[in-house]
This record gives C-alpha cells, structure tokens and sequence, in this order.
C-alpha cells in the first residue's frame, strides 16, 4: 500500500514561485504513473501534470505549460511540482496521485487513480 505526503505548499504573491513536494513510501514508484492535481474552491478537480515513475516522461495541462515543471528523484522516492510564475488562479489545493496504468495511459489525468495524498494548499495574491 503506497503512501504520498505532500509538502511545500504556502501564499506567494502573484510572479512568485514554490516547489511542492510528493513523497512516496510503502512500495517503490518505478513503475506507477505519478499525478499532481489541484482542486479550488467551488471548482472540480484538474489534472495538473504526469511524470511515469520508470523514466521521465512529463505530461501538462495546457494552463500550465511553459510555468510548472514536473520532476522525480528515484533516490528518495520523492515526486516534485515547480511552480513559477504562479498566477491568482493557481490558488488551490494541490493532491498528488499515484495509479499503476501503464506508461502510455501516463499521458492523461483520466480513469481511477490507486492512491493519494492529504494535499497541500497553494494560495497566490495579486
């Protein structure tokens, strides 16, 4: 049974930056896809980015594109979301999942994820 806690999140202002943190722990990630996803007040929960645990293969939403980066450190089992240029819009709590589809399902933030977090709110003011 794999766990993730998340970490990292805060208030920025708008132009800011913050790194959030997933770790995972209980079984080894190599071979789960690995989401981050936000959900803001009054609004469903979006997929933000994918990284496949065997190698780094990223997919965005195309919000994000160009300002958030998804990262991993097989080492420390540790999944990572860099966020720059945060926008009041990217306020939100923010999860981290992990599914074990296969690597070419990575690429979408739809279908049933295994396993999540406790989440981490993300607040920018402008």
């Amino acid at each position: 049974h794999m766990q993730l806690v998340e970490s990292g999140g805060g208030s920025v202002q708008a132009g800011g930056s913050l790194r959030l943190s997933c770790a995972a722990s209980g079984y080894t990630y190599s071979s789960y896809c690995m989401g981050w996803f936000r959900q803001a007040p009054g609004k469903e929960r979006e997929g933000v980015a994918t990284i496949y645990g065997g190698y780094d293969r990223t997919y965005y939403t195309d919000s994000v594109k160009g300002r958030f980066t998804i990262s991993q450190d097989k080492v420390k089992n540790t999944v990572y979301l860099q966020m720059n240029s945060l926008k009041p819009e990217d306020t939100a709590m923010y999860y981290c999942a992990a599914d074990s589809r296969a690597a070419w399902l990575c690429n979408t933030f739809a279908g049933s994820w295994s396993y999540w977090g406790q989440g981490t709110q993300v607040t920018v003011s402008s």
